[in-house]
């Protein structure tokens, strides 16, 4: 009893400030505590979500991410540090978690969310959050939610925009509500092509972590039937409705499993590496990124082509030169090879490695 007593103690000196709040108090400290919370993806977004989920006390947290850490993670994804680098952010997330608040469980999954492991995964944490950056999962959480019957805290971001929004809430939209079908794998780039300000996805997963704490303490205001847009340059933001669209939802309940996403990205296209061009020298280097984009490549044997005009323009190439395409991370650059084959353009290669590589290797 005593014991008890003292832990008491420590748990109101932990939360004290939260359990001062009127609509808040001990009991609400209680359900948190109670409370299971599966994050999906621990990079960028998922960062804030799980430090402040940790911090306030909710009992059960899971972490999903397949991904290892990387120094050009370091500038946004706050839980890591530059000895982390080559491990696992789940595992690094999970014990960085316990030192922020051991009171809680924290479990890791550094593997991919796929349609074989989404029940067991999924169905046994309360909530889900969308931290991810890919099409395909987001629409593969999304059925998942609808057919598990869980909500779903959605996060996205492009330059300097967020977008969050809750689905699946008191049947309430769903993600294929705001997104009957997807894009084309390409047409939408993701932080690796064209950048991300560091502040963005921590502003965008402290929403989605309010939206959480909102849902588990049963307080007003759950962004279900919104979507919420941010922009920090202006720090305009926007709140438009959504209706629900039972055509989306209705199809993936009738099929009784995730359906899907399918995609007519690249056909197979030839890949190359820098550490294939030893002794190449009659290359033609075809900068495929959107004006503005950083780092700029300048000088001979650099053509610029924007993909976005690729795909309305007819390419005029010299026929025995080596072509190599390259963007920001080797994605895009792929798509262009592809446009450019279609076209009946010989020697087309798409770069592994992007642009800040290359401008590296080109000074040598």
């Amino acid at each position: 009893r005593c014991l008890s007593t003292i832990f008491r103690r420590l748990m109101d000196q932990r939360y004290i400030r939260q359990i001062q709040l009127s609509e808040f108090g001990e009991s609400g400290q209680q359900k948190l505590a109670e409370a299971s919370v599966l994050v999906v993806g621990a990079g960028g977004l998922g960062c804030p979500i799980l430090s402040y989920l940790a911090a306030a006390g909710v009992g059960r947290i899971g972490v999903v991410d397949p991904d290892t850490i990387d120094l050009s993670n370091l500038h946004r994804q706050l839980l890591y540090s530059e000895g982390d680098s080559g491990k696992k952010k789940a595992d690094v997330a999970r014990k960085k978690l316990l030192e922020i608040n051991p009171t809680i469980k924290v479990e890791s999954f550094p593997i991919a969310l796929t349609t074989q492991n989404y029940i067991n995964l999924m169905e046994q944490y309360d909530i889900i959050v969308d931290g991810t950056d890919d099409i395909p999962t987001r629409y593969l959480l999304s059925d998942a939610c609808l057919l598990l019957q869980k909500p779903l805290v959605f996060g996205a971001l492009f330059k300097f925009e967020g977008q969050v929004s809750v689905f699946n809430y008191q049947n309430g939209p769903s993600y294929r509500c705001l997104f009957p079908d997807p894009p084309k794998e390409g047409d939408i780039p993701n932080c690796n092509e064209i950048g991300v300000l560091g502040v963005l996805p921590g502003l965008i997963g402290l929403f989605q972590a309010t939206e959480v704490l909102k849902i588990i303490l049963g307080l007003p205001g759950v962004l279900s039937g919104k979507v919420l847009y941010y922009n920090v340059l202006t720090h305009r933001q926007r709140l438009f409705d959504l209706n629900r669209n039972e055509n989306g939802i209705d199809a993936v309940l009738v099929h009784g499993k995730p359906l899907e996403v399918k995609s007519d990205n690249c056909k197979t296209v030839p890949v190359i590496s820098l550490t294939e061009l030893k002794n190449e020298t009659n290359i033609l280097w075809i900068d495929i990124r959107e004006s503005g984009e950083q780092p700029e490549i300048n000088g001979r044997g650099i053509l610029h082509k924007p993909l976005s005009g690729l795909k309305e323009s007819q390419l005029e190439l010299h026929p025995s030169s080596m072509k190599i395409f390259f963007c920001q991370s080797g994605l895009r650059s792929q798509l262009a090879v592809q446009l450019a084959r279609e076209q009946g353009i010989d020697h087309c290669y798409s770069l592994k490695e992007g642009a800040v590589v290359l401008k590296n290797w080109l000074k040598k």
